[in-house]
């Protein structure tokens, strides 16, 4: 085990980090993105890093992924030995453009067996989403054939364990022409779900097996950490068409995603722009599933303030899946429930 301090945003390194580089062939041009995840870390305080850079031009993305097992914050002042692709929960956020190629190379920097399933992936598991033993790496490609927002996680038995553990990250794959509208602000939000026990002797933390197959979570939460967007809102601006790319890791709950003084004036349940649902107030995703969500923050509407996003299934709310969307700069930051 491991612990290390994360303060590196994803956002800022992917330009410093992100090798690209032209093969020239006899008919055209490839220009290949390189992200390696072992160097570019994702930003856990003061909360995990929920924004998304727009999808880069280059039309082969190669991916380097660790596997790795370090602490974690679930909740405040609630470390956890976690399980983590690219050393944090959720791990790191790729996005991809429909028709890109994708290149993974997992790396198995953890104790014990672990393995990775794309759900944006039409690829043989067998092929794919073999166990990688300790010190092992995999690597396979695809073509991102389906536009939408999409779970990656590790399919080593028993799946809850390594979910709950961890495991799991969103790839967001935008459609070829866009999604139809602008958008001024992106964010991406994984809602999963935490089963633990206090051991009475050391007073750590650890998995409670038995309260995962009764689905009594201790924790419900967004990208990892219960509450975390209270305190540190995501700031978006008045007059801002905002676009949130939500994943559900589960391993059990649905989750019936709503924003508080806010209608979604667009919803995209499966990445498909031409199906999309208009003047919603809450939608639901299913564990494993992704949808896309935008709403508008108009002045003279949903004007300045302070707009609570959470699962409308309260009882996970309560237990941590709730947070902020803070719109221009009120004057008071008030704490909000609903």
């Amino acid at each position: 085990m491991r612990s290390r301090t994360l303060i590196t945003s994803a956002i800022a390194l992917t330009a410093l980090t992100a090798t690209a580089f032209t093969v020239s062939g006899a008919r055209r041009s490839t220009t290949i993105e390189r992200v390696d995840f072992g160097t570019t870390v994702t930003a856990t305080q003061p909360a995990y890093d929920a924004r998304v850079a727009p999808v880069s031009d280059p039309t082969v993305k190669e991916f380097i992924i660790p596997i790795t097992h370090d602490t974690i914050e679930i909740a405040k002042g609630v470390k956890y030995e976690g399980w983590t692709f690219g050393g944090t929960v959720p791990g790191p956020i790729i996005r991809v453009r429909e028709g890109d190629q994708v290149r993974i190379k997992v790396v198995n920097k953890s104790p014990m067996p672990h393995s990775i399933d794309f759900h944006a992936a039409r690829i043989p598991a067998n092929i794919a989403y073999r166990m990688i033993d300790t010190g092992d790496t995999l690597s396979f490609e695809f073509t991102a054939r389906d536009p939408g927002a999409y779970m990656v996680h590790c399919g080593t038995p028993p799946v809850t364990m390594h979910i709950m553990q961890g495991m799991y990250f969103a790839i967001i794959v935008d459609p070829k022409d866009g999604w139809g509208t602008k958008a001024d602000k992106e964010f991406v939000l994984v809602q999963s779900e935490f089963y633990t026990k206090k051991d009475s002797t050391t007073g750590s933390v650890g998995p409670d097996w038995q309260a995962a197959m009764a689905k009594s979570a201790s924790y419900v939460v967004f990208n990892g950490r219960a509450g975390q967007y209270k305190d540190a809102p995501l700031k978006v601006d008045v007059g801002d068409r905002v676009r949130l790319f939500v994943v559900n890791a589960g391993p059990s709950f649905q989750s019936d995603f709503h924003v508080v003084g806010a209608v979604f004036d667009r919803v995209y349940p499966d990445g498909n722009p031409d199906h999309v649902l208009e003047g919603v107030q809450t939608y639901s995703v299913p564990a494993g599933g992704g949808v896309v969500f935008e709403t508008v923050f108009e002045k003279g509407a949903s004007d300045e303030g302070l707009y609570p996003f959470v699962t409308h299934s309260f009882a996970d709310a309560e237990k941590g899946a709730v947070g902020i969307i803070q719109v221009g700069a009120p004057k008071q930051f008030a704490h909000m429930s609903h």
